[in-house]
């Protein structure tokens, strides 16, 4: 089998495990049973069909239905066997020398009920306990391994990004602009998949919307919404034809082993109206205000009303991250595997920051009928505030 050199690190696995199990000692809970694909994959280094039982001491054992050759080739972890049914669980846990666990910790914020009704079931005399709050604040503080794979997708989210004037032109469709730009991110090794955590949201690749046609708003927890091609999908490129003077929007994560970086630039053919690049300026200007203010220890929803406060100084308020009632009230989020991570950058958040988070910082302005401007890049929160990844330039690209 192929991409051996894209494994997690057996160390890396390890440290995460022995992370979480500082919490179940902390919390008195027997163990936890791993279920979802973003989870099983940072605690396991695979997302094949299965079940990871991470006890509160002792070795993690990986249960896989399918396919066990393939998860034993992509995980590092010790112990990795095959089972059929989640009936056997039980019996197989007490056959590897596991007490049944009186308090048992499952990610209720993703489980099916269905799923959830399931394991009550196998484990009765057990009491199943909510264990996704220390799994994502674990996974929201990255190890060096991560950072470096977070900055080879900013890398790459750059070379995307200047891609774009060879396929921008007067005429093209949004989706076919969006097509070639993704053609060229898949050519440089995009997985293909962007994972949310979120229930019901879902992305493909990102944002290549231009005009009054980016402003649509959209049911997405998103600044930016679009027209879309359909309702069924609601979001994102339409057929409208990209069009002189107006603001073209590039918002694209770029996902590579697993991470994400999250990105936008704004483009345009010819030049854009004063109001707009005027408006562009200053979300540049509120992303090197928040860089600077976003060390270790600052409120995440402070940097939320900095952000807010200066576009208010510019006249901008009614029109940051949204227009009239559809504005969303964060100006970044936490990134990782999943799009969606912790902390979020959000009115009212009292989560500190902490040295090695990811924070995808995107100050927009949406005006309803013109289009969108501003910017967004992929930073790790440093002792000095906020480390951009990307290097991009920033300022408005004329084609």
């Amino acid at each position: 089998m192929e991409n051996s050199q894209h494994r997690t690190p057996r160390k890396e696995l390890k440290a995460r495990c022995q992370k979480l199990q500082q919490h179940l000692q902390k919390q008195a809970i027997d163990g936890v049973l791993i279920l979802q694909n973003t989870d099983l994959f940072y605690f396991a280094g695979t997302i094949q069909q299965a079940a990871l039982y991470i006890p509160a001491a002792g070795e993690p054992l990986l249960m896989v239905r399918k396919d066990l050759d393939r998860a034993r080739f992509e995980s590092a972890l010790d112990h990795v066997i095959g089972f059929s049914s989640p009936r056997q669980i039980p019996e197989i846990l007490k056959q590897h020398g596991f007490s049944a666990p009186a308090r048992l910790g499952m990610e209720l914020d993703v489980v099916p009920a269905n799923l959830y009704f399931t394991y009550a079931r196998l484990f009765e005399k057990s009491k199943i306990t909510d264990i996704s709050m220390q799994i994502r604040m674990i996974r929201a503080v990255k190890s060096a391994y991560e950072i470096e794979k977070i900055r080879d997708a900013a890398a790459f989210s750059d070379q995307v990004a200047a891609s774009v004037p060879r396929f921008l032109h007067e005429g093209v469709p949004e989706v076919e602009l969006a097509g070639q730009i993704e053609a060229e991110a898949r050519r440089l090794g995009h997985q293909g998949i962007v994972r949310m955590r979120m229930w019901g949201a879902e992305l493909f690749y990102g944002h290549v919307m231009a005009g009054p046609a980016a402003a649509v708003p959209s049911y997405l927890a998103s600044p930016t919404g679009g027209a879309g091609m359909n309702p069924a999908v609601a979001q994102g490129a339409s057929m409208r034809r990209v069009r002189r003077h107006e603001p073209v929007l590039v918002d694209l994560v770029f996902a590579t082993d697993g991470y994400n970086s999250d990105h936008a630039r704004i483009f345009a053919i010819g030049n854009l109206p004063d109001d707009l690049s005027a408006a562009h300026n200053t979300m540049c200007g509120i992303q090197e205000a928040v860089k600077k203010a976003a060390s270790p220890g600052v409120a995440a929803g402070d940097l939320y009303d900095l952000a807010l406060d200066m576009a208010a100084e510019h006249g901008l308020a009614d029109y940051f991250m949204g227009a009239g009632g559809q504005r969303i009230q964060f100006v970044g989020h936490g990134i990782g595997l999943e799009l969606d991570e912790f902390p979020f950058l959000a009115k009212g958040q009292k989560m500190p920051l902490e040295a090695g988070m990811i924070i995808a910082l995107e100050p927009k302005v949406i005006f309803p009928d013109k289009g969108v401007v501003g910017i967004e890049n992929t930073h790790v929160v440093t002792e000095n505030g906020l480390e951009q990844l990307g290097a991009f330039r920033e300022d408005i690209i004329r084609v």
